[in-house]
């Protein structure tokens, strides 16, 4: 057992294996946020880790989320308490310790229009106040999560001004988490890992794995190696079932639009736009702080050979568009929308072919050679499910280790609310890396030898990407090339047009950073 106990800030993420240790307790093999979950959760027990990804971190579903932290309020009304709880008492921990700087309260409107009959609105209502029941008993404050209440139509369209005005009746007002992206949280929860000591590589992909080894391809340089363990834990999602053959998937597509703020104009809130003919299902419309809006979410079944990336559908494009313009006053059409996204749910399959619980629930199971996979569940639950799953590798693997610390342990860059609402650093930047804004624009001006003026300039009027960032995210976060720094380290791609702009600025920022473009087993790609 490793005696680490406290942050050691030197390291950083890499990508390729070049000087990866050849034995650990602990390998983490995939890093979404469950992965990365894993890895923070191991390594702040004692136990040395090392985990990979082939491709990068937040490369499959943990990056087309609604970046929300959801309470569970979909699972009360399905009956499924326990769920619903565990999501609550999540969605406070990450709230409230460990990424307040990441998270903040979404305030969520359901207007009650003719569409939506006395008797729904009379359900919801009910299901709203039954989620402020659900807060109070995960002990999240008030000030984190204010209680819901009605709201007039006058009060609604204040609001949220491009809703249809007739028949509204006023409007449902409540509150959950949103997240200022799940990306970033994603590759927060790896810097925090790498400064307790963990070793997480990206570009390095698992040829195969047992219980106590695996081999590993470095996709940069195609060197192959084998790394042996103590424990060995698959959090590799939609693709867990490609590395042990024992775990079925019945994975789910979920497809998001992204609009222009301009599309909905002056909308403050996130509206929640009832589905016709549906009780209790709903179509989100999420603004988000860099000028665009986000809607979904479908819920397609997905059969087939699982894609690296998932494709939104035509159909789901049109459905999403045609319940958005029911609830607003302005009809949405397909050139409204300038980008799409689409993520596959890992919902396990059960014995009798059905889905096994369309709550996300998750289960952590145990392979014949001993690899220990997590699966199911979602990004708001991710840390109870790292825990979850570390302490089935321990007990499967008789290390020694110390209790889980996660429930207390606050990510690099997170402070009190007041903390960082006082911190003189660029709003952005705090937004974003909280207290570690500093750290960023520091670690760029020495990198760059450029001005502040310079570093922090946004790509343009409607890309807030900064150069400063994008060099943080080379230097500090594992960005290899420019996909890593424009799709994960930020989303200007989620827009194509935004990211081709964006483009000659992340290649500066790697030019920069003394990563010049090699691709597979080669020359980075840089576009």
């Amino acid at each position: 057992m490793s005696p680490v106990t406290t942050p050691v800030i030197t390291p950083v993420i890499t990508p390729g294996l070049a000087d990866a240790p050849a034995e650990v307790d602990l390998v983490v093999i995939g890093l979404g946020v469950t992965g990365a979950g894993v890895a923070l959760d191991a390594v702040t027990r004692g136990l040395t880790v090392l985990a990979v990804d082939a491709h990068d971190l937040a490369f499959g579903t943990s990056r087309w989320s609604s970046k929300l932290v959801h309470g569970g309020l979909r699972y009360l009304a399905n009956g499924q308490i326990g769920v619903a709880h565990e999501s609550a008492v999540e969605r406070g921990i990450l709230m409230e310790v460990t990424a307040p700087h990441l998270t903040r309260a979404m305030p969520m409107l359901v207007p009650l229009g003719s569409s939506m009959t006395r008797s729904q609105a009379a359900l919801t209502r009910a299901g709203l106040i039954a989620g402020n029941v659900l807060r109070r008993a995960a002990r999240t404050d008030a000030e984190t999560l204010p209680s819901p209440r009605r709201l007039s139509a006058t009060e609604v369209l204040a609001m949220a001004p491009a809703l249809r005005s007739a028949g509204l009746r006023g409007g449902l007002l409540s509150w959950d988490g949103q997240l200022e992206d799940d990306a970033r949280l994603v590759t927060t929860i790896a810097r925090t890992a790498t400064s307790y000591g963990a070793h997480v590589r990206t570009h390095a992909r698992v040829l195969s794995a047992t219980g106590t080894s695996v081999e590993l391809r470095d996709e940069l340089t195609g060197t192959v190696s084998t790394v042996r363990a103590k424990a060995v834990v698959n959090a590799t999602g939609v693709w867990a079932g490609d590395l042990v053959e024992e775990v079925t998937l019945r994975p789910s597509r979920g497809t998001h639009l992204v609009l222009r703020q301009e599309s909905l104009p002056g909308l403050t809130v996130s509206v929640f736009a009832p589905i016709p003919g549906e009780s209790n299902r709903f179509v989100l419309v999420l603004p988000q702080a860099d000028g665009t809006v986000y809607v979904g979410l479908t819920d397609v079944p997905v059969e087939g050979e699982i894609p690296d990336v998932p494709e939104p559908s035509e159909p789901e494009i049109g459905f999403l568009l045609d319940v958005v313009s029911a609830a607003f006053s302005r009809p949405l059409h397909r050139s409204d929308v300038v980008g799409a996204y689409a993520g596959l749910r890992p919902l396990l399959d059960s014995a009798d072919g059905s889905t096994a619980d369309l709550s996300r629930k998750h289960a952590v199971l145990t392979s014949s050679t001993g690899v220990i996979t997590i699966v199911g569940g979602k990004l708001t639950t991710y840390r109870q499910m790292a825990q979850d799953a570390v302490d089935a590798a321990v007990a499967g693997s008789g290390l020694v280790a110390r209790a889980c610390r996660t429930r207390t342990l606050p990510l690099l860059g997170a402070a009190p609310r007041p903390v960082l609402a006082s911190l003189e650093a660029p709003p952005r930047l705090v937004r974003r890396y909280g207290t570690d804004a500093d750290l960023v624009l520091t670690s760029a001006r020495e990198v760059s030898g450029l001005s502040d003026d310079e570093l922090l300039a946004p790509v343009s009027e409607r890309i807030p990407v900064t150069l400063a960032e994008l060099i943080f995210g080379v230097t500090h976060e594992g960005a290899a090339d420019v996909a890593d720094l424009l799709d994960r380290r930020t989303r200007v791609g989620l827009v194509p047009e935004d990211r081709a702009l964006a483009v000659p600025l992340a290649e500066r920022a790697l030019s920069l950073a003394g990563r010049p473009g090699r691709g597979k087993y080669g020359t980075f790609s840089t576009s």
